[in-house]
């Protein structure tokens, strides 16, 4: 679910606008239902007001005009004016008389069951003064027009009795049954319109995120098309709003790239061409030269020592040459994908010994010492291509030795259950930061003012790279300018392997950070 919320547009647009909507219409939900009750109870309160005045009028008239001089004609009047201010017919209200100071005097309408007035609003009337207040009938106290516990608005105001009798209280209790009912219908009908509304804007938001957001899909479509290689791949464009602008721009784009790329792939065919056309073309002068050449050689002590030197010369030249039209030959067999693996099962511990005795001489010129302490003597077998590992490992030596800058080379082993790995660390000039994404490029050299006495044509790394890629295996690069360089190739033991991990790291045991 995590994945789908943040790689789709659509769903968190619709979630984010119901959200707000859903928070927008509860706000103003709740403001209309408050207005709403407020105004329905306010109406009903002023209307109750209206008639319990004239109720308080009614009753206190008659009380003012009696001339009841005993209790049981008191009494009488009493009951008489409680009937006939009764609400039980005509308002749908209950009347109680209360005498203030005796707690079983009391008159009531509307049958036996009566709500208790609330000690706070007793207290209020008792201080001569009306007052009003809300309260919750008893489940037991049924009022005309009610069910349940419904909310009642009682009113009360004090009453003066004829002399020789107590003061009264006389209470209106208007139920609020038909509000509560009109309050829930229509916070009823709010929460009904909120749904459908926050619905509505749902699917509004998901219409309008699929126009915008489809047009973006399909680019994002066409251009992994694009990417995985279907240059011809386009979008369509469709009105002229900014999203066809967009496609109409995206396409010159994908044209622009497909011709550029037609051009370079023209141009990498044509130099690939001429690299093999030129390396196959000069074999043959080549070896009527080498013929030529080890002639002179051989006769060379018969020769004035200026034309012997010129005799030694073009031999070595030639042999330079000859290496560098092998490099350039084997690179286009790369570049034609006609390079094909021989494996056999070869002890790589054997090989790395031997390539490093080939070494040796050229290390000694150099004032290096090759380090083979980390080489086991037993053998480690594995199935490669016997003739492309030494030549990887060769190069690795060899690079290593022209740059360690007379500093020893230390060579490692080690072989795992499924991989087998080789490390060549020199303690040389190293590398610069940039320069390990470039040390296998063709032709490339870490300085190309050194003299090139000794340096090769800057494709011994970048064929030792195809050569390890052959395997299945690794060459990588680690170096600090001042701290030497470390190469490091992993190969799988058997043919058709596969590598997933190392038996020895790249980078030194002090480096800051391990490649």
């Amino acid at each position: 679910m995590r994945r789908v919320w943040r790689r789709n547009i659509t769903i968190r647009v619709v979630a984010a606008t119901l959200l707000l909507s859903a928070v927008v219409v509860t706000a103003l939900g709740l403001l209309l239902s408050h207005q709403v009750a407020r105004g329905v109870l306010d109406d009903k309160r002023r209307a109750a007001l209206g008639e319990f005045t004239a109720g308080v009028t009614i009753a206190q008239g008659q009380l003012s005009q009696s001339d009841a001089v005993d209790q049981a004609q008191v009494t009488a009047l009493l009951a008489h004016i409680v009937q006939q201010v009764s609400g039980c017919q005509n308002g749908g209200y209950q009347v109680q008389l209360l005498a203030t100071t005796n707690a079983t005097d009391a008159f009531y309408d509307c049958g036996s069951s009566q709500a208790a007035i609330p000690h706070a609003l007793r207290a209020t009337v008792r201080s001569q003064v009306e007052a009003s207040t809300y309260v919750h009938l008893g489940s037991a106290v049924q009022l005309p027009g009610t069910s349940g516990s419904p909310l009642a608005l009682a009113v009360g105001a004090p009453l003066t009795a004829p002399a020789g009798s107590g003061p009264y209280e006389l209470y209106f209790l208007f139920p609020l049954n038909t509000e509560q009912q009109t309050v829930a219908l229509v916070n009823r009908t709010l929460l009904l319109a909120g749904l459908v509304l926050v619905l509505l804007l749902g699917g509004i938001a998901a219409l309008v995120t699929r126009q915008v957001v489809t047009p973006v899909r399909m680019a994002a479509r066409v251009a992994s098309r694009l990417a995985a290689g279907r240059l011809e791949e386009r979008m369509a464009v469709e009105g002229e709003d900014d999203l066809a602008r967009l496609a109409a721009s995206f396409n010159d784009m994908a044209h622009n790239l497909q011709r550029q790329i037609g051009q370079l792939e023209e141009l990498s065919r044509v130099q690939r061409r001429f690299t093999a056309d030129v390396s196959h073309e000069l074999r043959t002068p080549l070896t009527t030269v080498r013929m030529a050449a080890d002639v002179l050689h051989e006769a060379r002590t018969t020769f004035p020592p200026e034309v012997a030197r010129s005799a030694e010369l073009l031999t070595a030249e030639l042999d330079r040459f000859e290496s560098l039209l092998g490099d350039l030959l084997e690179i286009s067999r790369y570049d034609a994908r006609a390079a094909a693996l021989e494996p056999t099962r070869v002890d790589v511990a054997a090989l790395v010994r031997a390539e490093v005795a080939a070494v040796e001489p050229l290390a000694a010129e150099r004032g290096s010492h090759l380090d083979v302490d980390g080489v086991p003597t037993t053998p480690v077998y594995v199935e490669v291509d016997a003739r492309r590992v030494a030549r990887i490992v060769r190069n690795l030596l060899s690079n290593a030795v022209e740059h360690g800058e007379g500093r020893p080379v230390e060579v490692a082993l080690v072989g795992a259950a499924a991989v087998v790995g080789l490390r060549v660390r020199d303690h040389g000039i190293g590398l610069r930061p940039g320069e390990i994404g470039l040390v296998f490029g063709r032709f490339w050299r870490g300085d190309p003012s050194r003299a090139r006495r000794t340096g090769g044509s800057g494709l011994g790394l970048a064929i030792a790279l195809e050569d390890a890629r052959l395997h299945g295996g690794w060459l990588q690069a680690w170096g600090e300018p001042g701290r030497g360089a470390t190469f490091r190739l992993v190969l799988p033991r058997t043919a058709g392997g596969v590598v997933v991990a190392a038996p020895l790291p790249l980078a030194p045991d002090d480096a800051p950070v391990d490649a």
